[in-house]
Protein backbone atom coordinates (compact mmCIF):
# COMPACT_ATOMS: atom_id res chain seq x y z
CA UNK A 1 0.00 0.00 0.00
CA UNK A 2 1.10 3.46 -0.91
CA UNK A 3 0.52 5.96 2.03
CA UNK A 4 -0.86 9.13 0.94
CA UNK A 5 0.93 12.12 0.74
CA UNK A 6 0.58 14.93 3.63
CA UNK A 7 -0.64 18.28 2.40
CA UNK A 8 1.34 21.00 2.44
CA UNK A 9 1.65 23.28 5.55
CA UNK A 10 -0.31 20.61 8.20
CA UNK A 11 2.59 19.88 9.36
CA UNK A 12 5.58 21.26 11.52
CA UNK A 13 5.23 25.43 11.97
CA UNK A 14 2.74 25.57 9.08
CA UNK A 15 0.39 23.42 11.63
CA UNK A 16 1.27 25.21 14.99
CA UNK A 17 0.92 29.31 14.24
CA UNK A 18 -2.36 31.26 13.49
CA UNK A 19 -2.71 34.46 12.65
CA UNK A 20 -4.51 36.94 14.90
CA UNK A 21 -7.25 37.08 11.42
CA UNK A 22 -7.90 33.76 12.33
CA UNK A 23 -7.76 33.65 15.80
CA UNK A 24 -10.21 36.42 15.92
CA UNK A 25 -12.51 34.10 13.49
CA UNK A 26 -12.09 31.26 15.55
CA UNK A 27 -13.08 32.99 18.96
CA UNK A 28 -15.70 34.99 17.27
CA UNK A 29 -14.43 38.40 19.55
CA UNK A 30 -14.32 42.09 17.94
CA UNK A 31 -10.22 43.09 18.33
CA UNK A 32 -10.54 45.25 21.02
CA UNK A 33 -12.16 42.18 22.94
CA UNK A 34 -8.92 39.96 22.13
CA UNK A 35 -6.47 42.56 22.56
CA UNK A 36 -8.12 42.61 26.32
CA UNK A 37 -8.61 38.93 26.49
CA UNK A 38 -4.49 38.31 25.72
CA UNK A 39 -3.62 40.65 28.12
CA UNK A 40 -6.00 39.41 31.22
CA UNK A 41 -4.76 35.62 30.06
CA UNK A 42 -0.85 36.66 29.53
CA UNK A 43 -1.20 35.67 25.99
CA UNK A 44 1.57 37.22 23.57
CA UNK A 45 2.43 37.01 19.94
CA UNK A 46 5.13 34.05 19.04
CA UNK A 47 7.99 34.82 16.75
CA UNK A 48 8.48 31.36 14.66
CA UNK A 49 11.94 29.99 13.35
CA UNK A 50 11.06 30.26 9.55
CA UNK A 51 8.05 32.74 9.00
CA UNK A 52 7.32 31.64 5.56
CA UNK A 53 6.19 27.89 6.55
CA UNK A 54 4.55 29.60 10.19
CA UNK A 55 2.58 31.87 7.50
CA UNK A 56 1.55 28.99 4.74
CA UNK A 57 3.10 30.46 2.42
CA UNK A 58 1.90 34.17 2.49
CA UNK A 59 4.32 37.36 2.18
CA UNK A 60 4.85 39.72 4.39
CA UNK A 61 5.13 39.97 7.77
CA UNK A 62 1.72 38.82 10.18
CA UNK A 63 1.14 38.94 14.10
CA UNK A 64 0.99 34.84 14.48
CA UNK A 65 0.03 32.88 17.98
CA UNK A 66 0.33 29.66 18.98
CA UNK A 67 -2.59 27.35 18.32
CA UNK A 68 -2.37 25.57 21.73
CA UNK A 69 -2.79 29.21 23.22
CA UNK A 70 -5.61 30.31 21.45
CA UNK A 71 -7.50 26.93 22.20
CA UNK A 72 -6.80 27.94 25.80
CA UNK A 73 -8.82 30.76 25.02
CA UNK A 74 -11.71 28.98 23.68
CA UNK A 75 -12.15 26.98 27.34
CA UNK A 76 -12.57 30.98 29.00
CA UNK A 77 -15.52 31.90 30.82
CA UNK A 78 -14.35 35.48 30.01
CA UNK A 79 -15.41 34.98 26.56
CA UNK A 80 -19.04 34.50 27.31
CA UNK A 81 -18.88 38.22 29.70
CA UNK A 82 -17.67 40.07 26.79
CA UNK A 83 -20.03 38.86 24.63
CA UNK A 84 -22.75 39.76 27.68
CA UNK A 85 -21.38 43.44 26.74
CA UNK A 86 -21.58 43.48 22.96
CA UNK A 87 -25.27 42.50 23.74
CA UNK A 88 -25.89 44.97 26.76
CA UNK A 89 -24.31 47.76 24.88
CA UNK A 90 -26.97 47.23 21.60
CA UNK A 91 -29.78 46.74 24.03
CA UNK A 92 -28.79 50.01 25.59
CA UNK A 93 -28.41 51.43 22.48
CA UNK A 94 -31.86 50.87 21.20
CA UNK A 95 -33.36 51.50 24.20
CA UNK A 96 -31.67 55.37 24.38
CA UNK A 97 -32.61 55.49 20.26
CA UNK A 98 -35.93 54.78 20.66
CA UNK A 99 -36.00 56.73 23.95
CA UNK A 100 -37.36 53.89 26.31
CA UNK A 101 -36.32 55.51 29.37
CA UNK A 102 -37.95 53.09 31.73
CA UNK A 103 -35.90 49.64 29.67
CA UNK A 104 -32.63 51.95 30.01
CA UNK A 105 -32.96 52.62 33.55
CA UNK A 106 -33.84 48.61 34.07
CA UNK A 107 -30.38 47.62 31.45
CA UNK A 108 -28.14 50.49 33.36
CA UNK A 109 -28.94 48.58 36.90
CA UNK A 110 -28.30 44.96 35.39
CA UNK A 111 -25.47 45.46 33.56
CA UNK A 112 -22.73 42.83 33.42
CA UNK A 113 -19.54 42.67 35.64
CA UNK A 114 -16.32 41.33 35.00
CA UNK A 115 -14.64 39.44 37.91
CA UNK A 116 -11.09 38.46 37.09
CA UNK A 117 -10.21 36.80 40.51
CA UNK A 118 -10.38 32.79 38.58
CA UNK A 119 -7.67 34.27 36.76
CA UNK A 120 -5.15 35.70 39.25
CA UNK A 121 -5.14 32.16 41.15
CA UNK A 122 -4.53 30.46 37.79
CA UNK A 123 -1.91 32.41 36.55
CA UNK A 124 -0.16 32.93 39.96
CA UNK A 125 -0.91 29.90 41.82
CA UNK A 126 1.10 30.28 44.56
CA UNK A 127 2.54 33.60 46.38
CA UNK A 128 5.80 33.52 45.63
CA UNK A 129 4.89 33.65 42.22
CA UNK A 130 3.14 36.45 42.61
CA UNK A 131 5.97 38.56 44.24
CA UNK A 132 8.09 37.60 41.39
CA UNK A 133 5.85 39.28 38.66
CA UNK A 134 5.36 42.43 41.26
CA UNK A 135 7.25 44.87 39.76
CA UNK A 136 5.69 45.90 36.80
CA UNK A 137 2.75 45.71 38.84
CA UNK A 138 3.60 48.36 41.50
CA UNK A 139 5.37 50.31 38.53
CA UNK A 140 2.39 50.44 36.75
CA UNK A 141 -0.08 51.23 40.00
CA UNK A 142 2.28 53.78 41.10
CA UNK A 143 2.05 55.45 37.76
CA UNK A 144 -1.79 55.51 37.38
CA UNK A 145 -2.41 56.95 40.86
CA UNK A 146 -0.94 60.25 39.82
CA UNK A 147 -3.15 60.17 36.91
CA UNK A 148 -6.88 62.68 37.16
CA UNK A 149 -9.60 61.47 35.49
CA UNK A 150 -8.76 61.18 31.96
CA UNK A 151 -10.27 59.24 28.42
CA UNK A 152 -10.10 55.16 29.24
CA UNK A 153 -8.82 55.82 32.87
CA UNK A 154 -11.74 56.86 35.04
CA UNK A 155 -11.31 58.52 38.66
CA UNK A 156 -12.15 55.14 40.37
CA UNK A 157 -9.39 53.59 39.32
CA UNK A 158 -6.48 56.14 39.96
CA UNK A 159 -8.39 55.92 43.45
CA UNK A 160 -7.96 52.08 43.16
CA UNK A 161 -4.65 52.44 42.38
CA UNK A 162 -3.75 55.09 45.04
CA UNK A 163 -5.32 53.24 47.95
CA UNK A 164 -3.60 49.69 47.14
CA UNK A 165 -0.10 51.50 46.47
CA UNK A 166 -0.31 53.58 49.90
CA UNK A 167 -1.64 49.73 51.60
CA UNK A 168 1.61 47.96 50.27
CA UNK A 169 3.84 50.88 51.20
CA UNK A 170 2.33 50.42 54.72
CA UNK A 171 3.45 46.22 54.54
CA UNK A 172 7.07 47.54 53.40
CA UNK A 173 7.79 49.60 56.42
CA UNK A 174 6.08 46.88 58.95
CA UNK A 175 8.06 44.16 57.76
CA UNK A 176 11.27 46.42 57.32
CA UNK A 177 11.83 45.14 53.75
CA UNK A 178 13.38 48.37 51.90
CA UNK A 179 16.80 47.57 51.07
CA UNK A 180 17.32 50.07 48.31
CA UNK A 181 17.09 53.27 47.20
CA UNK A 182 17.82 56.14 43.99
CA UNK A 183 16.51 59.26 43.16
CA UNK A 184 16.60 59.70 39.09
CA UNK A 185 15.04 61.72 36.46
CA UNK A 186 12.06 59.34 36.06
CA UNK A 187 11.13 58.95 40.05
CA UNK A 188 12.03 57.23 42.74
CA UNK A 189 13.60 54.03 42.53
CA UNK A 190 12.82 51.34 45.12
CA UNK A 191 14.22 47.90 46.51
CA UNK A 192 12.45 45.72 48.31
CA UNK A 193 12.94 42.03 50.08
CA UNK A 194 9.80 40.23 50.55
CA UNK A 195 9.56 36.46 51.36
CA UNK A 196 13.19 35.91 49.62
CA UNK A 197 12.42 37.88 46.55
CA UNK A 198 13.72 40.95 45.19
CA UNK A 199 11.17 43.32 44.18
CA UNK A 200 12.28 46.81 42.17
CA UNK A 201 9.84 49.39 41.24
CA UNK A 202 9.64 53.23 40.49
CA UNK A 203 7.82 56.24 42.26
CA UNK A 204 7.23 58.83 39.75
CA UNK A 205 7.93 62.62 40.49
CA UNK A 206 4.43 64.40 41.82
CA UNK A 207 4.86 66.99 38.90
CA UNK A 208 1.31 68.37 37.16
CA UNK A 209 -0.41 65.85 34.90
CA UNK A 210 0.48 66.64 31.34
CA UNK A 211 -1.88 66.05 28.81
CA UNK A 212 -0.34 63.28 26.28
CA UNK A 213 -1.54 63.09 22.19
CA UNK A 214 -3.46 59.90 21.15
CA UNK A 215 -0.68 58.64 19.19
CA UNK A 216 1.94 58.60 21.80
CA UNK A 217 0.57 56.14 24.48
CA UNK A 218 -1.93 54.15 24.41
CA UNK A 219 -4.08 54.92 27.70
CA UNK A 220 -6.96 51.93 26.81
CA UNK A 221 -4.37 49.24 26.43
CA UNK A 222 -2.32 50.34 29.92
CA UNK A 223 -6.14 50.54 31.83
CA UNK A 224 -6.30 47.30 30.55
CA UNK A 225 -3.13 46.00 32.46
CA UNK A 226 -4.39 48.13 35.17
CA UNK A 227 -7.70 46.65 36.23
CA UNK A 228 -6.03 43.40 36.17
CA UNK A 229 -2.64 44.24 37.92
CA UNK A 230 -5.16 46.39 40.82
CA UNK A 231 -6.93 42.59 41.87
CA UNK A 232 -3.19 41.33 42.05
CA UNK A 233 -2.44 44.03 44.24
CA UNK A 234 -5.16 43.57 46.40
CA UNK A 235 -4.37 39.57 46.76
CA UNK A 236 -0.86 40.19 47.70
CA UNK A 237 -1.72 43.10 49.91
CA UNK A 238 -4.06 40.86 52.03
CA UNK A 239 -1.53 37.92 52.35
CA UNK A 240 1.47 40.38 53.48
CA UNK A 241 -0.81 42.01 56.11
CA UNK A 242 -2.62 38.25 57.24
CA UNK A 243 1.33 37.55 57.44
CA UNK A 244 2.27 40.28 59.45
CA UNK A 245 -0.48 40.11 61.73
CA UNK A 246 -2.04 43.11 60.45
CA UNK A 247 -5.92 44.40 60.33
CA UNK A 248 -6.87 44.17 56.36
CA UNK A 249 -7.94 47.13 55.53
CA UNK A 250 -5.63 49.23 57.69
CA UNK A 251 -6.64 50.19 61.24
CA UNK A 252 -4.91 52.23 63.48
CA UNK A 253 -4.68 51.57 67.08
CA UNK A 254 -4.47 54.62 69.07
CA UNK A 255 -5.58 57.69 67.14
CA UNK A 256 -8.33 59.85 67.92
CA UNK A 257 -10.56 62.64 66.39
CA UNK A 258 -10.38 66.05 68.01
CA UNK A 259 -13.39 68.34 68.03
CA UNK A 260 -12.80 70.38 64.84
CA UNK A 261 -12.01 67.39 62.60
CA UNK A 262 -14.79 65.44 63.89
CA UNK A 263 -17.30 68.61 62.49
CA UNK A 264 -15.23 68.57 59.32
CA UNK A 265 -14.60 64.79 58.13
CA UNK A 266 -16.11 61.72 58.72
CA UNK A 267 -14.58 58.85 60.45
CA UNK A 268 -13.86 56.97 56.70
CA UNK A 269 -12.00 60.00 55.71
CA UNK A 270 -10.37 60.52 58.79
CA UNK A 271 -8.85 56.79 58.75
CA UNK A 272 -7.82 56.84 54.83
CA UNK A 273 -5.95 60.58 55.13
CA UNK A 274 -3.74 58.97 58.01
CA UNK A 275 -3.13 55.93 56.07
CA UNK A 276 -1.93 58.00 53.05
CA UNK A 277 0.01 60.08 55.90
CA UNK A 278 2.17 56.89 56.54
CA UNK A 279 3.42 58.62 59.88
CA UNK A 280 1.19 56.28 61.83
CA UNK A 281 1.87 52.55 63.13
CA UNK A 282 -1.06 50.07 61.79
CA UNK A 283 -2.83 48.43 64.29
CA UNK A 284 -2.15 44.42 64.98
CA UNK A 285 -4.37 41.44 65.03
CA UNK A 286 -1.93 40.40 68.02
CA UNK A 287 0.23 42.06 70.71
CA UNK A 288 3.37 40.37 69.12
CA UNK A 289 5.21 41.48 66.27
CA UNK A 290 6.74 38.96 63.38
CA UNK A 291 10.58 39.22 63.43
CA UNK A 292 11.62 37.33 61.05
CA UNK A 293 15.07 35.28 61.87
CA UNK A 294 17.36 34.86 58.81
CA UNK A 295 18.97 31.62 59.28
CA UNK A 296 21.68 30.58 57.22
CA UNK A 297 21.58 26.60 55.86
CA UNK A 298 25.68 24.95 57.06
CA UNK A 299 25.02 22.80 53.48
CA UNK A 300 28.71 21.98 51.90
CA UNK A 301 30.69 23.73 54.61
CA UNK A 302 33.70 22.30 53.71
CA UNK A 303 33.38 23.11 49.82
CA UNK A 304 32.62 26.31 50.35
CA UNK A 305 33.36 28.19 53.18
CA UNK A 306 34.04 31.38 51.99
CA UNK A 307 30.12 31.62 50.39
CA UNK A 308 28.51 30.36 54.13
CA UNK A 309 30.52 33.33 55.73
CA UNK A 310 29.51 35.84 53.26
CA UNK A 311 26.14 35.08 53.88
CA UNK A 312 26.68 35.20 57.61
CA UNK A 313 28.06 38.88 56.81
CA UNK A 314 25.38 39.75 54.64
CA UNK A 315 22.15 39.12 56.67
CA UNK A 316 24.48 40.86 59.74
CA UNK A 317 24.53 43.83 57.63
CA UNK A 318 20.94 43.59 56.59
CA UNK A 319 20.03 43.19 60.62
CA UNK A 320 21.97 46.50 61.37
CA UNK A 321 20.37 48.29 58.14
CA UNK A 322 16.75 47.62 59.49
CA UNK A 323 17.55 50.02 62.38
CA UNK A 324 19.28 52.21 60.36
CA UNK A 325 17.34 55.36 62.12
CA UNK A 326 16.46 54.13 65.28
CA UNK A 327 16.47 56.67 68.33
CA UNK A 328 16.53 59.82 65.23
CA UNK A 329 14.21 62.60 64.93
CA UNK A 330 13.54 64.18 61.46
CA UNK A 331 11.72 67.44 60.89
CA UNK A 332 10.68 67.30 57.05
CA UNK A 333 10.59 71.59 56.06
CA UNK A 334 7.98 71.95 53.39
CA UNK A 335 10.08 72.15 50.24
CA UNK A 336 11.55 68.98 50.71
CA UNK A 337 9.55 65.43 49.06
CA UNK A 338 7.23 64.61 51.56
CA UNK A 339 5.64 60.67 50.76
CA UNK A 340 9.52 59.44 49.91
CA UNK A 341 11.39 60.37 53.11
CA UNK A 342 8.04 59.55 55.72
CA UNK A 343 8.55 56.24 53.81
CA UNK A 344 12.04 55.91 53.47
CA UNK A 345 12.52 57.08 57.01
CA UNK A 346 9.75 54.74 58.78
CA UNK A 347 10.94 51.72 57.04
CA UNK A 348 14.53 51.89 59.38
CA UNK A 349 12.84 52.76 62.54
CA UNK A 350 13.07 56.77 62.69
CA UNK A 351 10.63 59.50 63.39
CA UNK A 352 9.55 61.75 61.52
CA UNK A 353 7.20 64.83 61.12
CA UNK A 354 5.97 68.08 59.27
CA UNK A 355 4.31 70.79 59.51
CA UNK A 356 0.71 70.32 60.53
CA UNK A 357 -0.57 73.32 58.52
CA UNK A 358 0.40 71.68 55.26
CA UNK A 359 -0.49 68.35 55.99
CA UNK A 360 -2.06 65.98 58.07
CA UNK A 361 -0.43 63.07 60.24
CA UNK A 362 2.10 65.63 61.93
CA UNK A 363 3.48 64.08 65.37
CA UNK A 364 5.63 66.66 66.51
CA UNK A 365 6.47 70.66 66.28
CA UNK A 366 9.29 72.15 64.51
CA UNK A 367 10.02 73.31 68.27
CA UNK A 368 11.22 69.95 69.88
CA UNK A 369 14.50 69.97 71.21
CA UNK A 370 14.62 65.96 70.87
CA UNK A 371 14.64 66.50 66.89
CA UNK A 372 18.33 65.25 66.07
CA UNK A 373 18.34 66.17 61.84
CA UNK A 374 16.18 69.09 60.29
CA UNK A 375 15.69 67.95 56.23
CA UNK A 376 15.90 71.41 54.29
CA UNK A 377 16.59 71.86 50.81
CA UNK A 378 17.34 75.94 50.72
CA UNK A 379 20.77 78.00 51.31
CA UNK A 380 19.99 79.42 54.69
CA UNK A 381 17.58 79.95 57.42
CA UNK A 382 17.17 82.67 59.66
CA UNK A 383 16.18 80.58 62.63
CA UNK A 384 18.15 77.56 63.72
CA UNK A 385 18.24 75.25 66.43
CA UNK A 386 21.85 74.06 68.06
CA UNK A 387 21.10 70.83 68.86
CA UNK A 388 20.11 69.44 65.37
CA UNK A 389 21.82 68.45 61.89
CA UNK A 390 20.24 70.89 59.41
CA UNK A 391 21.06 68.41 56.23
CA UNK A 392 19.85 68.03 52.12
CA UNK A 393 17.31 65.31 51.52
CA UNK A 394 20.12 63.40 49.78
CA UNK A 395 21.86 62.64 53.10
CA UNK A 396 18.73 60.07 53.58
CA UNK A 397 19.00 58.21 50.54
CA UNK A 398 22.89 57.95 50.68
CA UNK A 399 22.67 56.71 53.86
CA UNK A 400 20.36 53.73 52.91
CA UNK A 401 22.67 52.76 49.94
CA UNK A 402 25.85 52.30 52.06
CA UNK A 403 23.99 50.55 55.03
CA UNK A 404 25.34 53.27 57.57
CA UNK A 405 25.14 56.80 59.04
CA UNK A 406 27.65 58.93 56.05
CA UNK A 407 29.27 62.05 57.48
CA UNK A 408 26.51 64.83 57.33
CA UNK A 409 29.31 67.19 56.50
CA UNK A 410 29.07 67.00 53.11
CA UNK A 411 24.99 67.60 53.04
CA UNK A 412 24.72 70.74 55.47
CA UNK A 413 22.69 73.56 53.45
CA UNK A 414 24.13 75.60 50.56
CA UNK A 415 26.88 73.05 50.34
CA UNK A 416 27.57 71.21 46.76
CA UNK A 417 26.49 67.70 47.12
CA UNK A 418 28.62 64.65 46.18
CA UNK A 419 27.60 62.52 43.21
CA UNK A 420 24.18 60.54 43.42
CA UNK A 421 25.67 56.96 42.82
CA UNK A 422 23.09 54.38 41.46
CA UNK A 423 23.13 51.14 44.04
CA UNK A 424 21.24 48.94 41.24
CA UNK A 425 24.64 48.67 39.09
CA UNK A 426 26.36 45.09 39.40
CA UNK A 427 29.86 45.96 41.09
CA UNK A 428 31.65 43.15 39.16
CA UNK A 429 30.72 44.65 35.37
CA UNK A 430 33.09 45.02 32.56
CA UNK A 431 33.82 47.41 29.57
CA UNK A 432 31.87 49.83 31.70
CA UNK A 433 32.97 53.53 33.21
CA UNK A 434 33.38 53.88 36.99
CA UNK A 435 33.77 57.20 38.45
CA UNK A 436 35.97 57.04 41.46
CA UNK A 437 33.27 57.82 43.93
CA UNK A 438 31.32 54.40 42.76
CA UNK A 439 35.00 52.78 43.26
CA UNK A 440 34.79 54.06 47.01
CA UNK A 441 31.28 52.35 47.30
CA UNK A 442 33.12 48.53 46.87
CA UNK A 443 36.71 49.63 47.76
CA UNK A 444 37.39 50.96 50.98
CA UNK A 445 41.31 51.41 49.75
CA UNK A 446 39.49 53.22 47.26
CA UNK A 447 37.98 55.49 49.49
CA UNK A 448 41.15 56.55 51.22
CA UNK A 449 42.60 57.29 47.99
CA UNK A 450 39.48 59.50 47.08
CA UNK A 451 39.76 61.39 50.78
CA UNK A 452 44.07 61.75 50.45
CA UNK A 453 43.40 62.81 46.95
CA UNK A 454 41.29 66.11 47.93
CA UNK A 455 44.01 66.09 50.70
CA UNK A 456 47.11 65.92 48.20
CA UNK A 457 45.56 68.62 45.86
CA UNK A 458 45.96 71.56 48.59
CA UNK A 459 49.41 69.81 49.60
CA UNK A 460 50.59 70.33 46.39
CA UNK A 461 49.93 73.78 46.12
CA UNK A 462 52.02 74.58 49.45
CA UNK A 463 54.99 71.89 47.76
CA UNK A 464 55.05 74.05 44.19
CA UNK A 465 56.18 77.15 45.92
CA UNK A 466 58.80 76.10 48.14
CA UNK A 467 59.49 73.63 45.42
CA UNK A 468 60.49 76.62 43.72
CA UNK A 469 62.95 78.42 46.15
CA UNK A 470 64.39 74.57 46.78
CA UNK A 471 65.17 74.10 43.07
CA UNK A 472 67.70 77.78 42.51
CA UNK A 473 69.98 76.44 45.52
CA UNK A 474 69.39 72.60 43.99
CA UNK A 475 70.96 73.82 40.62
CA UNK A 476 73.69 75.86 42.06
CA UNK A 477 74.31 72.46 44.23
CA UNK A 478 74.45 70.58 41.17
CA UNK A 479 76.54 72.76 38.84
CA UNK A 480 79.58 72.79 41.72
CA UNK A 481 79.31 69.15 42.22
CA UNK A 482 79.73 68.51 38.19
CA UNK A 483 82.44 70.78 38.16
CA UNK A 484 84.18 68.59 41.06
CA UNK A 485 83.13 65.07 39.43
CA UNK A 486 84.72 66.90 35.90
CA UNK A 487 88.10 67.38 37.44
CA UNK A 488 88.33 63.47 39.22
CA UNK A 489 87.38 62.16 35.78
CA UNK A 490 90.68 63.83 34.11
CA UNK A 491 92.79 62.60 36.77
CA UNK A 492 91.49 59.09 36.62
CA UNK A 493 91.38 58.84 33.09
CA UNK A 494 95.50 59.49 33.01
CA UNK A 495 96.00 57.05 35.91
CA UNK A 496 93.91 54.08 34.14
CA UNK A 497 95.80 52.98 30.92
CA UNK A 498 94.03 49.49 30.95
CA UNK A 499 90.42 49.51 29.76
CA UNK A 500 87.73 46.36 30.24
CA UNK A 501 84.82 45.75 28.20
CA UNK A 502 81.34 44.28 29.79
CA UNK A 503 79.43 41.76 27.67
CA UNK A 504 76.44 43.18 26.09
CA UNK A 505 72.88 41.80 27.82
CA UNK A 506 70.69 40.70 25.49
CA UNK A 507 67.24 42.96 25.81
CA UNK A 508 63.96 42.02 24.14
CA UNK A 509 61.93 44.55 21.56
CA UNK A 510 58.71 44.95 23.22
CA UNK A 511 57.58 45.97 19.85
CA UNK A 512 58.27 42.43 18.60
CA UNK A 513 55.69 41.03 21.22
CA UNK A 514 53.11 43.21 20.59
CA UNK A 515 53.82 42.13 17.10
CA UNK A 516 53.69 38.88 17.26
CA UNK A 517 50.55 39.19 19.50
CA UNK A 518 48.43 40.38 17.27
CA UNK A 519 49.61 38.30 14.43
CA UNK A 520 48.58 35.02 16.76
CA UNK A 521 45.10 37.60 17.32
CA UNK A 522 44.19 37.77 13.45
CA UNK A 523 45.18 33.84 12.56
CA UNK A 524 42.26 33.21 15.85
CA UNK A 525 39.74 35.50 14.29
CA UNK A 526 39.96 33.66 10.58
CA UNK A 527 39.07 30.30 12.85
CA UNK A 528 35.45 31.68 13.36
CA UNK A 529 32.97 29.87 11.50
CA UNK A 530 31.16 31.79 8.49
CA UNK A 531 28.21 31.47 10.34
CA UNK A 532 29.17 33.26 13.66
CA UNK A 533 31.47 35.78 12.01
CA UNK A 534 28.47 38.70 11.68
CA UNK A 535 27.99 38.24 14.91
CA UNK A 536 31.71 38.31 15.82
CA UNK A 537 32.06 41.74 14.26
CA UNK A 538 29.26 43.11 15.73
CA UNK A 539 30.65 42.29 18.96
CA UNK A 540 33.86 43.53 18.14
CA UNK A 541 31.94 46.84 17.21
CA UNK A 542 29.72 46.99 20.53
CA UNK A 543 33.69 47.05 22.19
CA UNK A 544 34.93 48.89 20.57
CA UNK A 545 31.75 51.54 20.90
CA UNK A 546 31.97 50.77 24.74
CA UNK A 547 36.12 51.57 24.94
CA UNK A 548 35.15 54.82 22.93
CA UNK A 549 32.14 55.95 25.29
CA UNK A 550 34.85 55.29 28.34
CA UNK A 551 37.68 57.31 26.91
CA UNK A 552 35.15 60.05 26.44
CA UNK A 553 33.73 59.81 30.21
CA UNK A 554 37.27 59.44 31.46
CA UNK A 555 38.03 62.63 29.82
CA UNK A 556 35.02 64.72 30.87
CA UNK A 557 35.73 63.69 34.52
CA UNK A 558 39.19 64.85 33.80
CA UNK A 559 38.32 67.96 32.74
CA UNK A 560 35.52 68.66 35.21
CA UNK A 561 38.31 67.37 38.22
CA UNK A 562 40.76 70.36 36.74
CA UNK A 563 38.34 73.07 36.21
CA UNK A 564 37.54 72.59 39.79
CA UNK A 565 41.05 72.65 41.19
CA UNK A 566 41.54 75.77 39.02
CA UNK A 567 37.93 77.59 41.08
CA UNK A 568 39.58 76.43 44.31
CA UNK A 569 42.92 77.59 43.39
CA UNK A 570 41.02 81.30 42.25
CA UNK A 571 39.30 81.24 45.51
CA UNK A 572 42.17 80.67 47.61
CA UNK A 573 43.68 83.83 46.10
CA UNK A 574 40.42 85.65 46.50
CA UNK A 575 40.87 84.44 50.35
CA UNK A 576 44.28 85.82 50.75
CA UNK A 577 44.14 89.24 48.96
CA UNK A 578 41.02 89.84 51.73
CA UNK A 579 42.87 89.28 54.50
CA UNK A 580 46.09 91.16 53.52
CA UNK A 581 43.47 94.14 52.77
Amino acid sequence: MVSKRKKKYTTGEGAQFMTRKAALKKLQLSLNDFRRLCVLKGIYPREPRNRKRAQKGQSGIKTLYHVKDIQFLLHEPIIWRLRDYKIFNKKVGRARAVKDFESLKKYLNNHPTLKLDHIVKERYPTFLDALRDLDDCLTLCFLFSTFPSIPHVPRDQSALCQRLTIEFLHAVIEAKALRKVFISIKGYYYQAEIKGETITWIVPHHFAFEPQSKAEVDFKLMSTFVEFYTIMLGFVNFRLYHQLNLYYPPKFSNLTQTDSEKEIVDEGVFVSERVAALNFPLSRTTNSAIEEEVEIDNFNTEDNPEKIEEARIEAEKIKKLKTLFKGLKFFLNREVPREPLVFIIRCFGGEVSWDKLLFVGATFDENDESITHQIVDRPSMEKQYISRYYVQPQWIFDSVNARELVPVNKYFMGEILPPHLSPFINEGRHQEYMPPEEKALYDPTALEELHNKGESDDEEEEEKETEQVDTTNEQVEEEVEEEEEVEEEETSSAKKKLKVTPGEIHKEVPWEKSRQERQEYKLREKLVKNKHRKLYKSMMAGRKERAKEIWLLRKKRRLHDEKQKEEKKAKKKQQKLASVS
